[in-house]
């Protein structure tokens, strides 16, 4: 998701606008756009998405409704959620990940939704998952896989440094990263506005 449970969302259209070539929309993206129901939603999602509602500009909206929540890059299908659902489904069990490889055309996909960094792979009829913690590196060059970098600025596995994934097309290796951040200020900034809380407080413990 560009936009969520920050206080910032403008900031953060911004970044994507400027330093992405691809970006995909999420749940939270659709729900700001209008675009969902937002009843299934926890109470502070809910309430994140109304305020960035009132809080939102012009140019963030319409880079919104530019996205789309499926895209492809080099040979790899990329998903907001998954290959089944992209704007909901939360990949998270093998089942889930070899139903996912199966709706696949190419063997490498990237998903993302769940917040956590994890890998899924298939080799020889086997199909294995694992988290993903920082330093995490794969050879990618055989077998088919779905890659979860987790979340820039919401991690939910315990290490609250912002996550990514870096993915070298020339020797087919998977590296999860993480980086620190200022913290501090996105707590800060969600604190002076009306949003929840515990929103902030979350992003200390990466939950």
């Amino acid at each position: 998701d560009v936009v969520g449970y920050g206080a910032e969302p403008d900031a953060c259209a911004a970044l994507v606008r400027e330093r992405c070539a691809l970006s995909l929309v999420g749940n939270h993206d659709l729900a700001v756009l209008g675009e969902l129901d937002i009843s299934s939603f926890s109470e502070a999602a809910a309430a994140a998405v109304a305020w960035t509602r009132e809080n939102v500009s012009a140019p963030t909206l319409e880079l919104l409704r530019g996205l789309e929540p499926v895209g492809g890059r080099e040979g790899i299908a990329l998903f907001h959620a998954s290959p089944r659902d992209p704007v909901w489904e939360y990949v998270l069990s093998s089942r889930q990940a070899a139903e996912a490889l199966d709706l696949m055309s190419p063997r490498i996909g990237a998903i993302g939704h769940t917040h956590v960094a994890l890998s899924f792979v298939r080799a020889d009829g086997r199909l294995s998952g694992d988290p993903a913690p920082a330093g995490t590196e794969h050879d990618i060059a055989a077998g088919e896989w779905l890659l979860n970098p987790g979340s820039v600025g919401q991690p939910r596995d315990g290490d609250p440094r912002a996550a990514w994934l870096l993915v070298d097309l020339a020797a087919w290796t998977a590296s999860w990263r993480r980086v620190e951040y200022p913290i501090d200020a996105a707590a800060r900034a969600i604190a002076a506005t009306d949003l929840p809380r515990h929103l902030a407080d979350r992003l200390f413990i990466g939950q």
